[in-house]
């Protein structure tokens, strides 16, 4: 623990103790002398002392950061923690002081917490009956990009659900960031034949995982599979005592919450002995510290569809593939166009998703199979061409690569006609379980 709280001169004093070992370490085998890789051997002395404490790290100084900054300072730190051998996943929320939220047809939220999610769930009307979307935050939302962001989210579901344009209550400031922007892309139009109140044909329910890490030590250090387990549990709950089946169940991770999703998953197939329908994850993060010999995060199995979108590899996310499909905007080593910073980079995958949610632009994210921005640009990908967000088709496997602009809309493709919902998915799923 004292790497975080004085990363420049600790880790300064541990490489110059190193560095004056002589002739006795030198009979250690090549084993040992590989795995005590030292912090000057890839960071300058000056760069050690710079570098500050994960506690003194917010979201407002990432904001106030070039996404070049940004990105070489989350490097330094996630590097440093990997080096440091004895650091392990210390922090887990308690479920009590996990904020859930229930939105409702009318536009009003209901907020609960984690351990009271069932209760509360069983209370509204006609939970369950259509499909459920779980949204786990992966930030706080102090930061504006990450309360822009959720908010389309949130409003993207209104809309598809409930065909309402109005967000949550206005009162909730968690999602009434105030944008005063003219409704002028997909991303904040609304379809004339979608203005009218529709059936009720959905669920959303918000896990504010992201309002406990309030700093980069807390982010860091999360304990995923712990964090996964309770909330894994809680899904249980939903299925044994809300009568909630896990074919309807879509969770959505965002950056960290990504990696807690495929934790829950693999909880709840222990549990019940089904897999959830889908857990689709936003930028999945990078995970910092994990328990040696334990593979932990996000991964294909943990639903019977996972599906990943990109959008800042080099920053807050990972490069590697969690899913049964990855989808890397501007390619694996990119980040998202237009950003200024990282928490913004790495919440342009939620907003990606939230312009594909919107009734009529399903399929605004046209991508192809490819393993390289080079090979994408060269007409080289290889397969057909897929749809990143709502619209991924759930048979879909591998890397695919595709363009997006920097600005609303994002995506490139012009607005389609109306497709079908995704519990239509769902519901010839189910039908297909059944025949067989």
């Amino acid at each position: 623990m004292k790497l975080l709280k004085t990363f420049g001169l600790l880790v300064l004093l541990v490489g110059a103790a190193s560095a004056g070992h002589k002739q006795g370490n030198q009979r250690r085998s090549n084993t040992q002398r590989s795995s005590n890789l030292k912090p000057t051997d890839w960071l300058s002395v000056q760069e050690l002392q710079s570098l500050p404490s994960a506690e003194d790290i917010t979201l407002q100084q990432l904001e106030n950061m070039s996404v070049q900054e940004g990105e070489h300072l989350i490097g330094q730190i996630y590097h440093l923690f990997k080096i440091d051998r004895n650091l392990r996943p210390s922090y887990v929320p308690s479920a009590s002081n996990v904020p859930v939220v229930f939105v409702r047809p009318n536009g009003q939220s209901v907020e609960t917490n984690l351990n009271e999610m069932v209760a509360n769930a069983k209370q509204q009307p006609n939970f369950g009956s259509e499909e459920v979307t779980i949204f786990i935050t992966g930030l706080p939302q102090t930061s504006a990009a990450v309360a822009r962001a959720n908010k389309k989210l949130v409003q993207a579901y209104m809309q598809r659900y409930y065909g309402q344009q109005q967000p949550v209550n206005a009162n909730n400031q968690d999602y009434d960031y105030n944008e005063r922007q003219p409704a002028t892309s997909s991303e904040e139009d609304y379809s004339e034949s979608w203005k009218q109140p529709k059936q009720n044909r959905g669920n959303l329910v918000i896990i504010k995982l992201g309002a406990t890490l309030t700093n980069l030590k807390r982010y860091a250090l999360l304990d995923i599979e712990q964090t996964g387990q309770m909330i894994g549990k809680a899904l249980v709950q939903l299925t044994d005592e809300a009568d909630v089946p896990q074919e309807i169940i879509h969770v959505i991770g965002q950056g960290i919450g990504a990696q807690v999703a495929g934790a829950a998953g693999r909880q709840y197939k222990r549990w019940t002995g089904h897999q959830l329908r889908r857990i689709t994850a936003l930028d999945p993060a990078k995970i910092f510290a994990s328990n040696n010999n334990v593979l932990t995060g996000l991964a294909r199995g943990d639903a019977d569809f996972v599906d990943a979108i990109h959008s800042s590899t080099c920053g807050m996310g990972t490069r590697q593939r969690v899913g049964d499909v990855d989808f890397y905007v501007n390619g694996p080593a990119s980040t998202a166009p237009g950003a200024d910073n990282v928490l913004e980079a790495t919440m342009r995958a939620t907003r990606y998703y939230a312009e594909s949610v919107r009734p009529g632009n399903e399929r605004n994210f046209a991508a192809v199979p490819a393993s390289s921005m080079q090979q994408y640009e060269s007409n080289e990908g290889y397969g057909r061409r897929a749809y990143m967000g709502i619209a991924t088709q759930y048979d879909l496997k591998g890397d695919y690569v595709l363009n997006v602009n920097a600005k609303s809309p994002f995506g490139r493709s012009a607005p389609a006609q109306k497709q079908g919902t995704y519990h239509g998915l769902h519901q010839a799923w189910r039908n297909d379980k059944k025949n067989n």
